[in-house]
């Protein structure tokens, strides 16, 4: 038996590791508040297939994933359908309790492929390797700091079992976005939110704050008829542009394999509106 292959534990989830912490508490609030809402990240990305595919391949053929940003499941579920032990970890406690009850529903043998660990991925320790761990969905964009980058990088290495691969995407920075007028709302079409069941208006707004290369976006809702009654939930997410992004995973003990453009293979090219990266750790 391969020495970095374990037997796969019941699914558990470790409520002992504390919610991750940043100094600014905008970016705490831009960690975490979008991801609260379990129904809704469920709602909003349902028709997200294409990294699904992608990474479920990558697992199958792995027989193995740790996914940092595991959620609420929508990659981890399907791996383990396929056959992959899953092992997850998040900080989020509401997406967490929500793939325990889309588990509720599965096979045991399904249910006995995953295991999740609540906590802050700079410092989560596992005390075992990964021929495979991956970093979904832009979850690395909220490593805001040259220090964030560096803690997860380490603990990145410290899962990974020799030779094996560390995967993840993050989207280009698009100079488009980085313009936008924060004092403009831009409207999107209305829906029903899903924990409520009514109807709501929702606008999104963009601030580019060039000095620490961060993109804060404030997503209003505006359930029809009480308008007064509006919520905002805040994202911020790093913009690491694609040369600082290889300078960093160098300097921290890395060697780019690969960087595609799209989860189908596609070269990355200045047109590019993702980076989807695989990496090994060097010797």
């Amino acid at each position: 038996m391969d020495r970095n292959r374990r037997e796969t534990r019941p699914l558990s989830v470790s409520r002992r590791s504390a919610r991750p912490t940043y100094r600014d508490k905008e970016l705490e609030a831009g960690s975490l508040a979008h991801y609260d809402d379990a129904a809704y990240y469920t709602k909003t990305y349902q028709k997200r297939k294409d990294d699904v595919a992608f990474y479920v391949e990558l697992a199958a053929r792995h027989g193995e994933m740790l996914e940092y940003g595991v959620g609420n499941g929508r990659l981890a579920l399907p791996a383990a359908r396929a056959g992959a032990a899953v092992t997850g970890v998040d900080h989020s406690r509401p997406m967490l309790d929500d793939f325990k009850r889309r588990l509720a529903d599965e096979p045991e043998a399904v249910r006995g492929k995953v295991t999740l660990r609540r906590g802050d991925m700079r410092s989560v320790r596992l005390k075992r390797r990964f021929s495979l761990v991956t970093c979904p969905f832009n979850a690395f964009l909220h490593l805001y700091e040259r220090k964030d980058v560096e803690r997860f990088l380490t603990r990145v290495r410290g899962h990974l079992a020799p030779r094996g691969a560390f995967v993840f995407d993050v989207s280009n920075p698009s100079a488009y976005e980085l313009v936008r007028d924060p004092n403009r709302a831009y409207f999107c079409p209305r829906f029903r939110y899903p924990r409520t069941g009514e109807m709501v208006r929702y606008t999104e707004r963009f601030d580019y704050d060039q000095a620490r290369q961060i993109l804060f976006v404030t997503m209003e809702f505006l359930p029809r008829g009480r308008e007064h009654e509006s919520w905002v939930t805040p994202l911020a997410h790093r913009q690491f542009f694609p040369r600082e992004l290889e300078a960093l995973l160098h300097y921290n003990g890395f060697a780019i394999e690969e960087v595609w453009g799209d989860y189908k293979g596609t070269k990355f090219d200045r047109y590019s509106e993702i980076m989807v990266i695989s990496a090994q750790a060097r010797k």
